[in-house]
């Protein structure tokens, strides 16, 4: 399988006063705003950090769902978390934190596939940063 998604970004003025927007072709994001402050400060809007993690979670817990679907297992609740860590000017670390209802699966098979789905995930294999996980079987 083959496939292309496209996004983009505009920005005007400088770094620390200017504002930028990014888009997607699905139009889930349509003129999403982001700026110095959304990003380095706690100010109202999207940032390439929380962007990257949101493709990370999302692509990372459906990898799981189908390694899962492999061992005939069927997950009744997965939910991850990703925090992106920005230093020194470099994105240096990605932690993923899972919880998981899945019946019939016990916590070693678990952990032994969640760790599958990191190491597989397409997000995972095109990011060169620490990724790490947390999964958490739930009963």
């Amino acid at each position: 399988m083959k496939f292309s998604r496209n996004a983009s970004a505009n920005w005007k003025g400088q770094i620390k006063a200017g504002m930028g927007t990014i888009s997607t072709e699905s139009t889930v994001l349509d003129g999403a705003k982001y700026a110095f402050g959304t990003r380095f400060e706690d100010g109202k809007g999207t940032n390439p950090e929380e962007l990257i993690g949101a493709a990370h979670a999302g692509c990372y817990t459906m990898q799981l769902s189908a390694f899962l679907g492999e061992e005939d297992l069927t997950p009744e609740n997965l939910h991850t978390d990703a925090k992106v860590t920005f230093e020194d000017g470099a994105i240096t670390k990605v932690h993923l934190t899972l919880k998981g209802k899945v019946p019939g699966c016990d916590a070693e098979t678990f952990e032994k596939i969640a760790t599958k789905a990191k190491d597989n995930c397409p997000v995972s294999k095109l990011l060169k940063a620490k990724i790490t996980l947390d999964a958490t079987l739930e009963e």
